[in-house]
């Protein structure tokens, strides 16, 4: 009986301590030197949980919330896993939780204030369309995010530098650009006089798309704050600002804008000559882009032809009158 209570007692110690170790090797995993799994899974999961709720419910009015404050509970999870504290990881973690907050609270309160989301009208009935829209904010945060992710998971802390500084000069100027942008247009479209017209006003005159502007430059600000502390594989996290460039250039951003403003003024004279003489993204004043070569205007200045492909064509539209909010004249 003592030998076999032994053994017992020897197994079961065994297992405890197998047990023991499975857990350390997936801990070791997930809170990688890096945070990148545990990013990726944190990500996933709080994507999850609002796409469960806008599937069941059908409430898609909490979906640019989600995206934004994930921005927020990453870099703060990373920069408390790491505990070092250091005056760069703190500040970066700073800019980003005011940016995620800002938007994600903007854009709940636009939505709530206009209504459903019209993005969703063909997602709605449509669960596979809505995964994937889902996965891919996921994708945008976790990818977007890694150059405040790998700065609070660095153990390397070199003393402040221009980069540093220009970082978040960069960040100070496409935050504010942004928020101005957001809301000039608010205003704007909720003031009765201006239903029915495209916003004009403000920074919206120097660019099309000021807003998309000030938050691309702000995420290559805290790409070039990040950079003092990148070694060897780390400056990958060059594909955040790179992957939010080309996602809002090609994809998610500028192109459905451009497409839906064309199908709903193309035919008015006055907003195709704002959108000859408007910069799609960089401001630029309107008497100086209106002259500038085409070719000059798509190879440096992001007048991409896709922006234009759901614009009517200039033959069909002699009965309107140049410059003219539409007016039919003939």
């Amino acid at each position: 009986p003592t030998l076999l209570s032994f053994s017992v007692k020897s197994n079961c110690k065994k297992f405890v301590t197998s047990k023991r170790i499975i857990v350390i090797i997936i801990m070791g995993t997930v809170i990688d030197s890096h945070f990148l799994a545990l990013t990726a899974i944190v990500t996933f999961g709080y994507q999850l949980l609002f796409f469960i709720v806008t599937a069941l419910l059908k409430f898609d009015k909490v979906t640019d919330f989600a995206g934004s404050t994930n921005f927020v509970i990453l870099s703060l999870l990373t920069l408390i896993l790491k505990g070092s504290w250091h005056w760069r990881q703190t500040v970066l973690s700073f800019l980003v939780v005011v940016w995620g907050l800002r938007l994600g609270l903007f854009l709940l309160m636009r939505i709530l204030n206009w209504g459903e989301d019209r993005r969703f009208d063909e997602m709605r009935s449509n669960l596979g369309k809505l995964a994937i829209f889902w996965i891919f904010q996921a994708v945008w945060v976790w990818t977007v995010s890694l150059p405040v992710t790998i700065v609070n998971a660095s153990d390397s802390n070199p003393d402040i530098q221009a980069q540093d500084i220009i970082g978040w000069i960069i960040w100070s100027v496409g935050i504010t650009i942004e928020a101005t942008a957001d809301q000039q247009k608010l205003i704007f479209k909720n003031s009765p006089e201006n239903r029915g017209k495209w916003c004009n006003v403000g920074l919206w005159g120097y660019s099309r798309h000021p807003n998309y502007f000030g938050e691309i430059f702000l995420w290559w600000g805290i790409f070039v704050s990040s950079t003092p502390v990148l070694e060897g594989a780390e400056w990958l996290v060059i594909f955040g600002p790179l992957f939010l460039t080309l996602l809002l250039l090609f994809v998610s951003g500028i192109p459905l804008l451009e497409e839906s403003g064309d199908k709903k003024y193309g035919n008015v004279a006055a907003y195709r000559h704002y959108k000859k003489t408007t910069s799609p993204l960089v401001p630029l004043p309107p008497a100086v882009y209106g002259n500038l070569p085409s070719w000059f205007k798509a190879a440096f200045l992001f007048e991409l032809p896709l922006y234009n492909k759901n614009l009517p064509k200039e033959e069909s539209l002699g009965w309107y009158r140049a410059g003219s909010p539409g007016t039919k004249i003939g």
